[in-house]
């Protein structure tokens, strides 16, 4: 199973771990065109190599155009995610690092994750850092996380809210039960933005687990003193000794298993109209399903059982939107067991343009793909041929890249 180590010995920002991505191999192209289906302006990305005490790294950085930025909260961020062209992997990465963020200010402020005002969280080049890092990890195809005890630094550090201590409040409390130390220079080493990644991905913190190494990336931080390599060192590869206590996910013979939440409700009283914003308020929660069934009701009243499936994390809020969203007086909720594939997306270039294509993978086994209904409908639009024919030249595209791949596995 692909793993993925932080080695924080330098802390963790966004922008860190986005130049150490690119720097084990992420497709820089391919990021940046996800990125820019979020819709977000007053921005540019630079993407440079560097030093860093003698050590070779990528930097990335976001430029934000000198106008205001507004204070979002984490419905306004969630739905923005929402609405991008993102895998349901990536947008659920995401939205849980907001959701620990949001949890963490609120903590901090005494107020609720639905009240906090996300501040420099919240701009824009934040959201680019958390969402562009969990694409990145997809490209990557990576499905577990681990990191070592964080360098958080010392001393105070500028925000929003006034100069605070280091590790400022949030990242504090993100990184509860987390190992951390201070080192031995002044400054901010870890970001609310790298907390919050890290802290959502990670099942454990230690030393480097039993792995194969494939890749290594270093993504530069963006002061350089003098004697010390301000970078994150990623170690990527292959898991030699499965543990069976992963928090998440357990192998298993066919697929991973892993828990979700199944949130019920019938309702047989509320304009049908209604159904489809609920739908979409849910998948802006990071539901992973919802879907609607027909059924009968008392006094032979037609009705809907509508049913979500969620993250165990994203019960409460789910529940709590569908008490305020819709007419039912109560919901029945469930842990229930899923066995499901592996998914990664992949990108080719057809003769109509380019195509995602969502390829399920068992292992190294590459079991059925689809190309990505969004991108073909687009690029029938906008060159006015039929979906269809988009659709089967990227599965064309992708087949012959299968059958190359495949060949060259029996050479082996």
């Amino acid at each position: 199973m692909r793993a993925l180590y932080f080695d924080c010995f330098a802390g963790a920002s966004g922008d860190m771990i986005l130049g150490a991505l690119i720097d084990a191999g992420a497709d820089s192209d391919e990021l940046q065109a996800q990125l820019a289906s979020l819709g977000l302006s007053g921005y540019r990305i630079s993407i440079e190599r560097v030093k860093r005490s003698g050590i070779a790294a990528t930097k990335f950085n976001v430029a934000v155009d000198e106008v205001a930025q507004p204070h979002r909260h984490l419905r306004e961020i969630t739905e923005i995610i929402y609405r991008a062209s993102l895998s349901e992997l990536t947008r659920w990465r995401a939205i849980r690092a907001f959701e620990l963020l949001a949890d963490a200010e609120a903590r901090v402020h005494a107020t609720t994750r639905d009240h906090v005002h996300f501040h420099e969280v919240g701009a824009v080049d934040s959201i680019i850092d958390t969402v562009g890092a969990m694409i990145g990890f997809e490209l990557l195809g990576v499905e577990r996380f681990f990191a070592s005890a964080l360098r958080v630094g010392q001393g105070t550090v500028k925000t929003a809210h006034g100069l605070m201590p280091v590790p400022a409040p949030a990242t504090a409390e993100l990184l509860r039960d987390i190992p951390v130390y201070a080192g031995d220079l002044e400054g901010e080493f870890v970001t609310p933005t790298g907390a919050a990644i890290i802290a959502s991905l990670c099942e454990a913190f230690g030393p480097l687990p039993e792995m194969k190494i494939t890749k290594t990336g270093y993504g530069a931080g963006t002061r350089d003193p003098q004697g010390f390599p301000n970078a994150l060192r990623m170690l990527l590869g292959e898991l030699t000794i499965e543990d069976p206590s992963s928090r998440r996910v357990n192998e298993v013979r066919f697929g991973r298993e892993e828990s979700v939440c199944v949130i019920e409700s019938n309702i047989d009283d509320m304009n049908p109209q209604a159904f489809g914003f609920v739908m979409d308020k849910a998948f802006a929660l990071a539901a992973l399903d919802v879907f609607l069934t027909a059924t009968q009701m008392k006094k032979s009243r037609p009705g809907v059982m509508l049913t979500i499936l969620c993250e165990p994390a994203a019960r409460e809020t789910i529940i709590e939107m569908l008490l305020r969203e819709t007419t039912t007086l109560g919901v029945r909720y469930y842990e229930a067991r899923r066995r499901v594939l592996a998914r990664t997306l992949e990108t080719v270039e057809t003769r109509y343009g380019r195509v995602r294509v969502k390829v399920a993978r068992d292992g190294e086994r590459t079991l059925h793909f689809q190309p990505e209904y969004e991108d073909c409908a687009l690029l029938a639009r906008q060159l006015g041929v039929p979906v269809i024919e988009v659709q089967s030249a990227a599965s064309a595209v992708y087949r012959e890249r299968l059958d190359k791949q495949n060949g060259e596995l029996k050479k082996e």
